[in-house]
């Protein structure tokens, strides 16, 4: 197994709802692939001898999963609530080297 984290935008079109949030986290843990997540508050960006760059303000929350595949993890998305109200869900895959 693999593990992945999916990035929740803030450009969703609704606003998911917490009985979404709740049957989607039941979801994950029904299939014993969810490894965590939170949303994201606001944050500074820090950088040693020179400008940081700009924070990413368009993120606003994290799930960890466990999948075979990106094939696997995108499969995933079926039922994520900023997924379903329109908005962009980033996977990335978490290396374990």
């Amino acid at each position: 197994m693999l593990d992945f984290v999916m990035l929740m935008h803030n450009d969703a079109t609704s606003k998911p709802t917490s009985e979404m949030w709740s049957v989607y986290f039941s979801f994950l843990r029904d299939r014993r692939v969810f490894e965590g997540g939170s949303a994201i508050g606001a944050g500074k960006a820090f950088r040693t001898g020179a400008t940081p760059g700009k924070e990413s303000e368009h993120l606003v929350g994290y799930i960890r999963v466990i999948a075979e595949s990106m094939t696997q993890a995108r499969e995933l998305l079926a039922g994520n609530p900023v997924f379903e109200c329109g908005g962009t869900v980033e996977i990335r895959e978490l290396p374990r080297e």
